[in-house]
């Protein structure tokens, strides 16, 4: 296919990116993005001035041409960086001599899969066969990409290997030392060793000796999910595989009972030890451990100490700190001093008496504990940490002085005290109670400090209703409060707490990266209309909240850390009108805003807002209905069209051949131009198939009016899409803009026509086939839609297979969206008809950008390495996005490259230049602040659960695509085997032992997350599954923001019998919304004489029990009793009553919060679609599956071996 201007396109190649300009080409972010040839390498791109800064004045950069490789996304919105450049294709210059070998490591490591003709998704890393050990991770720059290497199937483990000296366990199977197996693993046949159990014996229920259904098998690597690569910044990681190890079986064992409860009550919790021959605790050492925990010689965990003692890993609490006197009490002895120079086991030496242990180091700028008695005003400065900056809100003066740090987590050994410990009375004493008494034992009062700190553990198999009954707020960073940071709906990091270096990151085995809603409606967004936008000269980032003025008219970057001068007309502030208050100003105040580009960000006038319809009239597209539907909304919204006097609509319809009409001036009614040679289609008459809106607007209603009658008739079978997305491409290409697409039937004539792939006999299998697109072509063609600002959307209305897998790539690669209305049907599927009217008439109204770019800044030491989402890559932080719409979310992942140890704070700058639909060039900048910790144990107390979930949800999605379902789901359970494991590390072992399974209390909910995600129909096996609804699924989890996708994943149970107005919500026109408790999805909290809402994101289901009281359903229903409840029930009845509107108003409150249309419908306790409720109560066993107990204790099974 050639380009306009006579310019070749071979696919894998470099794509000139947009059309030929004037000789002056424009800059970077902020310019247009027509100038940026597509084949530009990380390199080329990262150093050119007309990419990172504004020209100088009277003139814009000319773009240098250069060979350079191809770059690209990989399948599902993923990309890879090879040798500087990204491939959309098969992996480049592969070396002839790098054959298939299986990895010559103990561990049998093997490389990652790579299909033959596709480049896979989340981004293949570079990967060489070693001679021994692990694989090799190298830079980019100075290796060629490995052969694909055929071992032993890929495991699911997610991260890269761990460094040698990092006392985390490898993601890959390292050698075992002599006489250990590897970590996380069961012991090999005729191997003596056990792992020791912990003193404190289980706590609950014995764990289950068999479970039956569907078991998570895990070979129980100590990795799952995988973090950055250590060497080679931009090599993603998200199709990183390990070689399987053995996986215990579970099947033909009798099944589990699903009413396990745990054992009531406080685990029973050591105490103190007392030295032999003494009644007094060891004391804590008096020196200072360092600031992290020591990593042991050996890769692997050891095994926990045989004795409830913590060993040498578990410093003790440091006595540097606070310092105050002995505090005396009734019956409180003298304290022992130990003898000068003498250690007792697993202990140092005691403080001196009188003294109070400290607390973990705590970066200066940050608030610290309450002050307790006796606490000295003035603390010293940390280790050399540089204080606060100025603007940060606080004097100078405060930053060298910092409160007290956070105290440690401790355990029952660790615990300094000096009274004896409690003993058990000699003889029979009235009313004693042993397990009172080991309970009492491990209490302390530092309790409160570690839940104040982030610090508190929570025993999953204790916590009976884990899931909180109201909405919790996002975790906050750890910042001053003057200082706003970004909304956690626009901006969210996984952890609140950077970790300083990389092997840091990966001792907490979680996931770094960022989550953005970029385009999201913000309700009071201060736009910036100013002839200079401050930027840094260096790396082009924006000035913000976290900047410092360093001087009079200076300001330090808080990304490249530079020093800029700062314009003149900057130091006034426009609301105060005074000079001299840059700190006043609205981009240092708010950390989200917007500025009116000035001439040098675009390369020619804004385009106009284009709109192009390509519809499906086949025989099958009639039948659905779906056209008259389609002509009704447009009618209705022609006039909320986004746009200004210059906006263009056009239609073009298809079947066996191309449709197009005529809407010029002049004519008293449309034509329509029949384009019959699908092979090579071509664009009759141009300028008259795309019109103004309102000149032409005549001619449109008559067309929208008059076109489900022209083709009610057609009996045509076939569907020439292909053709028609060609046609639309050349028909856009000299503007740009929006395509949407609308197809009923698996497109099967012409070009890009594919064939039925899915086996309906193993719709229920385990081994998921053809999740992958069948042809590139549709690939291509995004591609050349992309590079001309044309988005193309996608609308899948069929009751048949259709292949989403093939069709959502022309919208991936191109910055659209797709939707799917499966059994679409006019009359027999209203609540279909109902949901895509409904999102219909919201998409033809929303707020949308065209040629757009984003890029992502990140403080200097942290870079990006996988990015997600519905976007083309140009580079290594920047994204081509022809449109951006405010329901497209994106995800990123960090690789720390350097050490933070210079920075008390990171930070992400998101920028996204974009034309408005009334033709204003605009660039809107988030910034997100967060704390640098050194403490593995501050990072797993700033885990943000939901987003932790949201990036291991599409981590999970790449590597179903690039390897299997099963895998994902693995490395689903693994993920939270590591997240368990990692934060054991971080307790004693007599701690450890009596909390069970512990987990930090800010991630209690990963597990259950992560069970839902493996019922969901993503990825669940054993039930029968349509492909195109697995396949939609995952392309939801892709692109999905946040805030709508935790539901998605968990759905929302409320019980509506129990509304009232306690607690309610009042709206702005003064509307009350009760507030009702959620509920966790099992039916151990349904009632048969209660009504439940379940919000499933895209369905609305109202569930009535059998015993419903008949007042409720008089008042709310509309009905005499139960059994008068229809059972096709799809809408409530407005009554006159309390109940009634309390229900309405709760309902109608809940599908008003997001862009998606959910469709209500009433299921009784005894109707035959019963089924689609039941499959949303996750928590429960099924005949496939788990209950969410049962899965505890297999993780516990997992851990213990």
């Amino acid at each position: 296919m050639a380009m306009p201007g006579g310019q070749g396109v071979p696919y894998g190649g470099a794509i000139p990116y947009g059309r030929p300009g004037p000789p002056s080409a424009g800059v970077a972010e902020g310019v247009s993005p027509h100038a940026v040839p597509y084949g530009d390498s990380a390199h080329h791109i990262a150093k050119d001035a007309h990419l990172l800064q504004a020209p100088p004045s009277g003139g814009v950069a000319q773009p240098t041409p250069t060979q350079s490789k191809p770059n690209g996304p990989t399948v599902n919105g993923s990309w890879t960086h090879l040798g500087g450049g990204y491939t959309n294709g098969p992996s480049p210059k592969t070396s002839s001599h790098q054959q298939q070998v299986p990895s010559l490591s103990p561990a049998g490591v093997a490389s990652s899969r790579i299909n033959q003709g596709y480049q896979q998704p989340g981004s293949s890393p570079l990967v060489t066969p070693t001679a021994s050990g692990p694989i090799s991770y190298m830079h980019p720059s100075t290796s060629q990409v490995a052969a694909p290497v055929r071992g032993p199937p890929p495991q699911a483990s997610f991260f890269p290997p761990t460094p040698q000296g990092s006392n985390m366990p490898p993601s890959t199977r390292a050698a075992p030392q002599p006489g250990l197996p590897p970590i996380g693993q069961p012991p090999v046949s005729g191997t003596s060793f056990q792992r020791p159990m912990p003193v404190s014996g289980p706590v609950g229920p014995p764990p289950p000796t068999s479970v039956s259904g569907s078991v998570y098998p895990v070979s129980n690597p100590p990795s799952a999910f995988p973090g950055p690569p250590t060497s080679g910044v931009h090599a993603a990681s998200s199709s990183q595989h390990l070689a399987a190890g053995p996986q215990p079986s579970f099947q033909g064992q009798p099944p589990l009972p699903t009413n396990f409860r745990p054992v009531s009550g406080l685990p029973p919790v050591s105490g103190p030890h007392a030295l032999p021959g003494t009644n007094r605790v060891p004391g804590p050492p008096t020196a200072a451990p360092p600031t992290s925990v020591p990593a042991p010689p050996s890769s692997q965990f050891p095994p926990p100490p045989a004795s409830g003692l913590s060993g040498a890993s578990f410093p003790g609490p440091r006595t540097a700190g606070l310092a105050g006197p002995a505090m005396a009490g009734p019956g409180m002895p003298p304290a022992s001093v130990a003898q000068p120079g003498t250690h007792t086991q697993g202990f140092g030496p005691q403080p001196p008496l009188g003294s109070t242990p400290g607390a973990p180091q705590q970066r200066p700028g940050y608030p610290g504990p309450p002050p307790t008695s006796g606490a000295p005003a003035q603390l010293q400065t940390l280790h050399g940490r540089p204080s606060y900056p100025q603007q940060f809100g606080y004097n100078q003066s405060v930053g060298n002085s910092s409160l007290p740090p956070p105290p440690p987590l401790y355990n029952a050994q660790q615990q300094p005290t000096q009274q004896p410990p409690l003993e058990p009375p000699v003889g029979g004493v009235p009313g004693y109670d042993p397990e009172l008494h080991s309970r009492m034992a491990g209490l302390s009062v530092n309790a409160s400090f570690n839940k104040l700190w982030g610090y508190e553990a929570c025993n999953l198999l204790q916590t009976r209703n884990i899931l909180p009954k109201t909405p919790e707020d996002p975790p906050k960073p750890s910042l001053p409060a003057e200082n706003a940071n970004c909304s956690t709906d626009i901006f969210r990091c996984t952890l609140t707490k950077i970790p300083e270096t990389q092997s840091l990151l990966q001792k907490a085995r979680l996931p770094l990266g960022v989550l953005i809603h970029p385009f999201r409606d913000v309700s009071h967004l201060p736009v910036i209309q100013s002839s200079t936008i401050v930027r840094c000269r260096s790396c082009r980032a924006y000035i913000n909240p976290y900047v410092q003025f360093v001087e009079r008219q200076k300001w330090k970057c808080n990304i490249c850390f530079r020093i800029n001068p700062l314009p003149d007309d900057f130091m006034y502030d426009p609301s105060t009108k005074k000079y001299g208050e840059p700190e006043r100003r609205p981009e240092v105040r708010n950390a989200t805003v917007e500025f009116i580009a000035p001439t040098e960000y675009m390369l020619r006038p804004p385009q106009p807002a284009a709109y192009l319809f390509v519809l499906d009239v086949s025989h099958g597209a009639v039948q659905t209905g779906y056209l008259p539907s389609f002509c009704k909304v447009l009618l209705e919204e022609l006039d909320n069209i986004p746009g200004d006097s210059r906006t263009q609509v056009g239609f073009v319809t298809f079947d066996s051949s191309v449709h197009f009409y005529n809407l010029g001036e002049g004519l008293s009614q449309p034509q329509m131009m029949l384009v019959s040679d699908i092979d090579d289609v071509f664009v009759p008459s141009p300028d008259s198939l795309l019109v103004n809106i309102h000149e032409s607007k005549a001619l449109i209603q008559d067309l929208l009016t008059n076109l489900p009658s022209i083709h009610a008739q057609n009996g045509e079978p076939t569907s020439a899409l292909g053709a028609a997305v060609q046609a639309a491409y050349k028909l856009m290409s000299p503007i740009g803009g929006r395509v949407s697409v609308f197809q009923t039937i698996l497109p099967n004539a012409g070009p890009g026509n594919l064939k039925p792939r899915e086996d309906p006999n193993q719709r229920a299998g385990k081994e998921i086939l053809n999740l992958l697109p069948a042809t590139d072509f549709y690939k291509k063609l995004a591609l050349d839609c992309s590079s001309q600002q044309v988005a193309v959307d996608v609308f899948l209305m069929g009751a048949q297979y259709m292949d989403v897998a093939s069709l959502a790539c022309i919208s991936k690669y191109s910055a659209g969206c797709v939707s799917y209305y499966p059994g679409l049907h006019s009359t027999q599927n209203r609540s279909q008809v109902e949901k895509f009217e409904a999102e219909l008439r919201y998409y033809v109204t929303r707020k949308i950008g065209f040629e757009a770019v984003m890029r992502i800044r990140c403080t200097k030491g942290l870079v990006i390495h996988t990015f997600h989402g519905n976007f083309f890559v140009r580079s290594t932080d920047l994204l081509s996005l022809p449109n951006v719409n405010p329901d497209a979310g994106f995800g990123m992942q960090i690789a720390i490259e350097e050490s933070l140890a210079d920075c008390n704070v990171a930070c992400f700058q998101a920028a996204v230049l974009y034309t408005s639909s009334r033709g204003e060039r605009r660039i809107r900048v988030h910034t997100l602040c967060l704390p640098v910790t050194a403490m593995l144990q501050d990072i797993l107390g700033s885990v943000d659960q939901e987003a932790v979930m949201g990036m291991l949800c599409k981590m999970a999605v790449d590597r179903s695509l690039s390897s299997s379902v099963v895998d994902a789901r693995e490395a689903l359970v693994n993920a939270c085997l590591d997240l368990i494991q990692a934060f054991k590390t971080t307790l004693g072992s007599g701690q450890a032992a009596a909390l069970g399974l512990p987990i930090p209390h800010c991630a209690r909910l990963v597990p259950l997350y992560a069970l839902a995600l493996m019922k969901h129909t993503a990825f669940r096996v054993g039930i029968s599954t349509k492909l195109d609804e697995r396949v939609f699924a995952m392309e939801q989890m892709k692109t999905m923001p946040l805030t709508y996708l935790m539901t998605y994943i968990y759905p929302a149970l409320y019980p509506l019998h129990m509304l009232d107005d306690q607690d309610a919500l009042e709206l702005d026109d003064g509307t009350l919304v009760c507030q009702p408790p959620r509920l966790q999805l099992s039916f151990e909290n349904i009632d048969r004489h209660g009504c439940y809402a379940l919000d499933t994101v895209d369905r609305l289901y109202l569930y009535v029990g059998r015993a419903v009281s008949d007042h409720f359903c008089v008042n709310v229903l509309g009905v005499p009793n139960f059994l008068a409840v229809p059972e096709d029930m799809t809408e409530l009845p407005q009554l006159a009553t309390e109940e009634s509107e309390r229900v309405r108003n709760f309902l109608s409150w809940t599908q008003s919060r997001r862009p998606f249309y959910s469709p209500l419908r009433v299921i009784r306790e005894d109707s035959k679609d019963r089924h689609l409720f039941v499959q949303h109560m996750v928590d429960d066993r099924t005949d496939s599956a788990l209950s969410y107990y049962e899965f505890l204790q297999h993780l516990k099974q997992q851990l213990s071996k």
